[in-house]
Formats: structure tokens, sequence, C-alpha cells
């Protein structure tokens, strides 16, 4: 049993963990540091400098930046400093018209940015935004660890804020600075099936959210539409008409558009809008066609968005995991959970998840991340098949341990430590790759 004071740790944290983004977190990240530097500085910045990890250059490159037509930082940098508002977090630009974006472009022409590899920084999220005017004036925002967590904040060497981060190794990720609130699959588990409803009313707008994002999709063609195949008569003969093939086309979906730039807010998870997509469709799909009561799929979605918080407070915001292993992970526990799985049931699906899906290489953010949300998300339906009949992967199996905590915590320190070097090759891979 949870107690209240726990109970209202847990609730801050996942209100602290999802929430609204419009477009991919990383490029909007940079736009948001952007824009606290040119609030900071007072005025159209003349120029423009941004310094990131690789990460964040990573998952930057190759995804559309929302209401421009557009692809990559240097937009999203431009859009940043002409009409972007802090205040506004992940939506950032939210405000933005046709006008702006011709506008964005002209400043892009003119070369007033310039974007580096910060390489002297430990931390795989980190911002660096200098924007400085004709007069000699500047000011310089830094956001790391967190995408809205700004550390740094100055104007002509006088600080305005300073919140210095601990010192990590830099071959590990820091844990996430919510050591208040540790977690574990158990605790998790007590708190989404037991805390009184009321509390919990707050997840119901990543379903309103990302319902919309997936439904909207097919109105247009966004990245390589991939739900949009799967819904029409080809993939319908090659899938089915079944809940799983409605489970894939209508996470896809939702994804294609995020990812291909389209100007609509899902509801994200510990910083990334894909994760909040996985953790959200194939729950809220599998339950309206299970026919499951409200109260059910309200605490299906608080395990499912709150067990990938818990495995992301040992991975790290980034990484060379690819996110939607672990997004999927608490799909596939709130799937179990509403096929009538109890406890056990879903620590049996976790360990499906781990046995399967460790070790999926994140390359970046872009349009083909439909193809890989559904892949977890397909071994979501499959991992909780198998643990519904308790069949599950064995402690003589890879990384399966009988503790499920340890499990977990053996996938994060792959994905955390092990893949470092992984990650290292794929953006080598990425910045120097021949472009048509």
């Amino acid at each position: 049993m949870i107690d209240k004071k726990k109970r209202q740790q847990i609730i801050a944290l996942m209100k602290r963990e999802v929430v609204p983004a419009i477009g991919c977190t990383e490029p909007m990240a940079v736009s948001l540091c952007v824009a606290k530097a040119t609030e900071t500085l007072g005025c159209t910045p003349s120029k423009i400098e941004a310094l990131l990890s690789a990460n964040i250059l990573k998952n930057a490159m190759g995804v559309g930046i929302p209401g421009t037509h557009m692809v990559g930082l240097p937009i999203a940098v431009a859009l940043g400093a002409l009409v972007g508002k802090s205040a506004y977090g992940l939506e950032v630009l939210r405000n933005t018209s046709d006008a702006d974006v011709k506008r964005g472009k002209k400043y892009v022409e003119e070369n007033r940015i310039h974007i580096g590899l910060k390489s002297d920084s430990c931390e795989k999220l980190y911002i660096e935004v200098t924007a400085s005017d004709d007069a000699g004036h500047s000011a310089t925002a830094i956001i790391a660890r967190h995408h809205t967590h700004f550390v740094s904040v100055t104007k002509d060497g006088e600080v305005i804020l300073n919140q210095p981060l601990k010192p990590h190794n830099c071959d590990v990720n820091p844990s996430e600075d919510d050591s208040e609130c540790e977690l574990s699959l158990k605790q998790v588990w007590d708190f989404a099936t037991g805390a009184p409803l009321k509390e919990l009313d707050f997840i119901k707008e990543a379903r309103r959210l990302n319902e919309n994002a997936s439904r909207e999709s097919l109105k247009g063609n966004y990245g390589h539409a991939l739900g949009k195949t799967l819904s029409r008569p080809l993939g319908k003969g090659i899938m089915g008409d079944s809940i799983f093939s409605h489970i894939l086309s209508a996470t896809s979906s939702a994804c294609d558009a995020r990812m291909a730039g389209a100007p609509i807010p899902v509801m994200s998870n510990s910083g990334s809008g894909n994760q909040g997509i996985s953790c959200t469709m194939p729950v809220v799909v599998f339950a309206e066609e299970n026919h499951n009561t409200e109260e059910e799929l309200t605490r299906a979605l608080v395990l499912s968005h709150l067990t990938a918080i818990y495995i992301k407070q040992s991975l790290g915001k980034l990484s060379g995991l690819c996110g939607c292993v672990v997004a999927s992970t608490g799909s596939a526990c709130a799937i179990t959970y509403l096929m009538g799985g109890g406890y056990k049931q879903v620590a049996y699906s976790v360990k499906n998840m781990i046995a399967n899906l460790a070790g999926m290489v994140c390359d970046g953010a872009k349009p083909a991340c439909a193809l890989k949300v559904t892949s977890g998300v397909s071994t979501a339906v499959l991992s909780a098949l198998l643990a519904i009949q308790n069949r599950h992967a064995t402690s003589a199996e890879g990384l399966i341990e009988e503790d499920v905590d340890k499990c977990i915590h053996n996938l994060t320190r792959i994905g955390a430590s092990g893949m470092n070097e992984t990650d290292r090759m794929v953006l080598d891979i990425m910045t120097h790759k021949h472009q048509p």
C-alpha cells in the first residue's frame, strides 16, 4: 500500500514527466533554449551560437519542425529567436505563423546561426545557446539533463540563474534527480491499481491528446504513412482487421505525424513524444476494444506511463537504447493488467520485453521511428499474451533474473553505459554519410 505522502510524490513526478509537446522534443528543447537566451538579451539576436551534446544533435537532425515543412535544427533555432516563448516549455513554437516561417527562412539564409558539438560536456542532454547583438551584448542559456531544465542563464557575464548539476562519470548516465521518489515495479503497480481514482484523472489528457494526434495523422500523408498503410485494404489484407492491427495503426499514425513535423500536440513521457504515444495508444485501443471500464483504462494508463518513468530513472533521458523499448514495456504492463493479469503477470511481461528488445539501437529521431515504435508495440502485445498465460523468459536466459527490478536495471545498464561506443559510432555514421 502506498501512503499519501508517497502518492503525492509520485503524482508530482508524473506531472513533471508527462507533459504536452509539439514536435520532436530535442529540436524543441533547442528552440526553448534559444527563446530564453533571446528574451534575456532583450532583442532579436544578430548572431546565435548553439553548442549541443551528441545525443541532441543525433535526435534533431532528421525530424520535421512543426508548421515549417522543413527538417533540422537551423529553422528551429531561427524560430526560437523570432517567435519562441520560453514560458510555453516544449510548446515553445505553438504560435508560429506562415509569415514567421518566412522570416525564419530568411534568418537562416543570412548565416546568422552556428551549430556545433559541445565536446567537453559529460551530459548526454546538453544545450548551450549564446545570442548576441550588434552592440556587443550577449546572453547565454544552458539546458542540461532534462529537456526543460535551465541550469544557467547569464547576460554580459552577469549571472541570472545558476543551478549546477552534480558531477558524474562520463561513461555513465546520471540517475534522475528524483531521489525523493525512488520506485520499484511493485510500487508502480501498487500506485496505479490502488491510488484513489480522483487523484489519477490528470492522465486522461494523455489519452485525449494522443488519440487526437492519431486521428489527425490519417488526414494527411505524414512521414512514411505507416499508420495509414496499415489501415488501408492492403494493410488489412496482410495484417488482418484485429485489435492487434488497430493498435499498430493507431500508434504508428501518431508517430508519423509527430516525426514529420505536424503542428499537432502530443503528450510526451520523460521528454519524448514517441514514448508518450507508445505508452498511451496501445493501451487506449486495447481497452476500448476489450470493453474495459473507464477506471481500468485510467489505471492502465498510469501503470504504463509510470513504468516508463521508473525505467528512465536509471536509464537517463537520452541514451543509445531506443526509447520505444522503455515505453512499450509500459504498454506491455498495462495490456497485461487490462487482460486481467495481476502483479505477477505484469512482472512476467516486463521480462518478456527485455528478453526480446534489449539492445535496440537509437539512430536518431526521424520518420522511420514509426517502424521502431510499431516493433516495440507489437512485442508488447506478444509479451502480454504470454504473461497472462504465466509464460515468461526465465533467469536462465540472457539478461533475465528472478527479481524483475534487477532485470530492468540490467537493461538500463546496457543502455546507459554499455551502448556508449555504439552511440558514438551511430553519430559518426550519421554525420559523415553522403547526402544526395
